[in-house]
């Protein structure tokens, strides 16, 4: 199946909270879209890797994508070298995706610099036709996305560019609500963490909503790009 659109995350909700709006609207427009997750999430504070793949099976169908798949990686530990970079190129070649959204560059979790380094090192190997890789026995043909997108994730880092996603905020914060172990819950009695408050949930809409602000609209969400954004005319631009 070739996906329009593949996006990485280090752990099952990396995508959701931070580009699950952007991810609802290309599906809304009739792009198919995947996610791909590195790790299950087994070392989270709260649930477990089990109830974790419950959880972002519930999040792929309210945001509608057409594949979610999970690559087992060490959560905490995977490393950014050859054996892990194979298995993300795989994943690219298998999907032939025109973009792919990955971590951010550099955040508070030591798992999404990695991971963010990783997806983008195995976008560029991918495209290499020395490089032999096969799946289910059938040996698959090089690929490289046009771009690579690093969504925002804990850290305020200044976007490149920012998206219009008036409209499906609501589908963004059901869709991360999914992962009902993993965020806010007054009652219950599991450890708190930096993602357990109610104002991390509440951030979800506001920093959204400042985006959107910025730019004149009511949502956005915002990313970094590895070249320079271009566009094909000034009036291109909201």
């Amino acid at each position: 199946m070739k996906l329009d659109i593949l996006a990485f995350g280090a752990h099952p909700d990396d995508v959701e909270l931070s580009c699950g709006a952007t991810i609802a609207k290309e599906v809304s427009l009739g792009k198919k879209v995947g996610i791909v997750d590195l790790t299950r999430g087994e070392l989270g504070t709260r649930g477990s890797a089990e109830i974790r793949k419950v959880e972002a099976e519930n999040a792929a169908k309210i945001l509608g994508v057409s594949v979610r798949e999970n690559l087992g990686f060490a959560d905490g530990f995977f490393t950014n070298d050859k054996s892990h970079q194979l298995e993300i190129i795989k994943m690219i070649r298998k999907y032939q995706p025109e973009i792919v959204l990955c971590n951010a560059i550099d955040d508070r979790h030591i798992d999404h610099g990695k991971g963010s380094k990783l997806v983008s090192d195995a976008c560029f190997l991918s495209g290499l036709m020395k490089i032999e890789t096969s799946l289910e026995g059938e040996a698959q043909e090089k690929w490289r996305p046009k771009q690579v997108y690093h969504y925002m994730q804990w850290k305020n880092i200044e976007p490149h560019f920012v998206l219009n996603v008036s409209g499906f905020i609501d589908i963004k914060t059901a869709a991360v609500l999914a992962y009902k172990t993993q965020f806010y819950d007054p009652n219950s009695k599991e450890p708190e963490t930096p993602i357990t408050s109610k104002n991390f949930i509440d951030s979800i809409n506001y920093r959204a909503r400042d985006l959107g602000r910025l730019i004149g609209v009511e949502y956005a969400e915002g990313f970094n790009t590895e070249r320079y954004a271009a566009v094909e005319s000034l009036d291109k631009l909201i």
